[in-house]
Parts: C-alpha cells; sequence; structure tokens
C-alpha cells in the first residue's frame, strides 16, 4: 500500500470515526408545550388574570406551542380580552372545542371566530404528531347530531360521542405518519366520552398494526378533575380546569364573595374556585412526557368544610394538576 492510499484510507477512517461519534452523541431537542382546560374565563370574577398567568407561563418557559382543550370562552365583544391576551402569545396555539363553547355557537361559527383549522384537525411538531379530536356530538341510536346552540342538554346516554366521518379520518390520520402520537380532547377517551371504547380501539389496532407503541398519550378535560391513567399501553391524563369545580349544589359562595361578585358571576353558587390558575407545562422527548403542573388551594369553605368529600361521580376532587412522568 502506497502512502497515497495509506493517508486517504485514514482520512476516510477518521471521518467516518467522527461522523458516528457525532450522531451517538447527538442530544435530542426536547418538545415543550404549555396546557390548559375549562378556563371558563368569562364566568370567574378573575379570568383575565388566569389566562394571562398562564401565558406567561408559557413566555417563560419558552413552549413550542400553547394548547386549551375547551370551554375557554364566548366569542361576543365582552370576551375579547381573553381571545387578545391568548393570541399575544407569538408561537403557535391551539383550542379544542368543549361542550360549553356550543352554548351559543354552531360549530361552523366557533370554528371560524377561533380560528381553528377545523373541529377535528393535525399537526406535526418536531417528531411527534399531534391530533385534535372533537367528541361534542349527539347520537340518539339513529342519527349523529353536533352540539349546537345548547341542543345538548339532553339525556347523558345521547351525548359526547365521536362521529363516524371523524373516526375514518382518525384512522386514516394516524396511518399516515410514522412519528409518535399525542391526542388532545374535551372529554375524556378513557371514561367520559360514550363511544369512548371505540375512540381507544381505533388507537390501539394503530399500535398493533405498527408493532410498537405508536400511539403514546391522550390529554382531556370537561371534568375539572385530575388523574392520570394507562389502558393498554396508552396512557390518558385529565387536566384540572384553570379556574374552578363544579359541585352542583350551593356551596356557601356567600362566604368567598362579596354579594355583587356572586350577583354578577351565577356560576359561583354551585362552584368552588382555586386560589390560582392550574395549568401544566409538558416537555415530550422520544422517551417519554415530564409533566410539570401546579398546585392550588381551594377558596373557603373548601371541599372539607361542606363535607362533601373527595370526588365528584367518581372524580378525584382535587385543587391541582399532578407532576407526572410518563414513558413511552
Amino acid at each position: 500500500m502506497n502512502k497515497k492510499v495509506s493517508s486517504i484510507l485514514k482520512r476516510v477512517f477518521i471521518m467516518a470515526f467522527a461522523i458516528g461519534f457525532c450522531s451517538c452523541s447527538k442530544q435530542e431537542k426536547p418538545l415543550k408545550f404549555a396546557i390548559a382546560s375549562d378556563f371558563h374565563a368569562p364566568d370567574v370574577p378573575d379570568g383575565e388574570e388566569r389566562v394571562a398567568s398562564f401565558i406567561e407561563a408559557a413566555k417563560r418557559e419558552q413552549v413550542d406551542f400553547i394548547i386549551e382543550l375547551g370551554d375557554f370562552c364566548r366569542l361576543d365583544s365582552a370576551s375579547q380580552v381573553y381571545r387578545d391576551l391568548w393570541n399575544d402569545f407569538k408561537g403557535d396555539k391551539y383550542h379544542v372545542i368543549g361542550n360549553h363553547d356550543m352554548d351559543s355557537y354552531t360549530p361552523e361559527e366557533y370554528v371560524k371566530g377561533m380560528d381553528m383549522p377545523g373541529r377535528y384537525y393535525s399537526f406535526d411538531k418536531g417528531d411527534f404528531h399531534f391530533i385534535v379530536m372533537d367528541g361534542n356530538n349527539l347520537y340518539d341510536g339513529k342519527e349523529y347530531r353536533h352540539y349546537a346552540k345548547a341542543n345538548y342538554y339532553v339525556d347523558p346516554s345521547m351525548r359526547a360521542f365521536v362521529d363516524p366521518e371523524q373516526l375514518d379520518w382518525l384512522r386514516q390520520d394516524l396511518a399516515a405518519t410514522d412519528k409518535k402520537c399525542v391526542l388532545f380532547s374535551h372529554q375524556g377517551i378513557e371514561l367520559f366520552m360514550n363511544n369512548g371504547e371505540t375512540v381507544r380501539q381505533v388507537l390501539e389496532n394503530e399500535n398493533s398494526r405498527c408493532g410498537y407503541k405508536k400511539v403514546v398519550l391522550a390529554f382531556s378535560g370537561h371534568t375539572h378533575s385530575n388523574y392520570t391513567k394507562e389502558i393498554n399501553g396508552i396512557t390518558y391524563m385529565q387536566i384540572n380546569s384553570a379556574s374552578y369545580v363544579w359541585i352542583d349544589k350551593p356551596t356557601q359562595t356567600e362566604k368567598r364573595y362579596p354579594a355583587e361578585i356572586n350577583q354578577r358571576y351565577s356560576l359561583l353558587k354551585y362552584s368552588i374556585t382555586y386560589d390560582k390558575p392550574l395549568y401544566a407545562i409538558v416537555t415530550l422527548t422520544q422517551e417519554g412526557a415530564d409533566v410539570k403542573g401546579i398546585q392550588a388551594n381551594f377558596l373557603p369553605p373548601t371541599p372539607q368544610d361542606l363535607q362533601i368529600g373527595d370526588s365528584i361521580d367518581g372524580y378525584p376532587l382535587v385543587s391541582v394538576i399532578e407532576d407526572a412522568k410518563i414513558t413511552f
């Protein structure tokens, strides 16, 4: 072997070693987002401050995007302040339709008013594929109809369905990506949706088809509670309300707020608010999710003062979004 060939081979070896070393030592950039749910911003006395606090935290944490899981605010001029605060975040931002978002509007009106891509949609960020679901459908055994202008105040067994058209779209959307998938919905796929088992089967079938854990995590709101539950390899996390828990009976709120506040915000009579807004910062890597939540207190009288217990309809009665470490 002459010196020229030996020199070339030496350089090739060094370059190959360097490339291999760099690829092995390269650190994946984590993906970070801020998540909140059920602000009901126009219906609590400090709704503006709660939304502002969430946006400030998102900026401080330099998240890649923000998302709220429904029941955020209305489209009227009085709610413009909440939309302006939301839009003050310069990065990407996403909404999920909640049931109370349909109290005064059709889905078409709300989607347009909140500048959403659709009532359900998906997007990619880094190595992850995110799917926004819409469980705000009525089903009477014959026909599916979307919630619109408070038409959902009917038998609970007819509420909270994912429609067949959306299920077909979900199957196709999942099959079209090779990224790990995270879902967002207002109603919980694991417990609350009336056809949640059907939705979960779609997710589990995709994982089985791929032969690996593609669908890894699903977030929801609606129940104003907090828990993490794993079903057949997929983790479901309930994100507590940013503002309050609905008790559905008088809560002695006259001891909580002055008369003029209680008169203005009728929801308070049957609720207990938190003393600070609840939200979470989620950091994703290929190995898992690190959820950092907020610990608040109930404004007294507390559930313990009222001897309510530690759950409402089976859901934990807590004033927290707990930290969680989820392994993929």
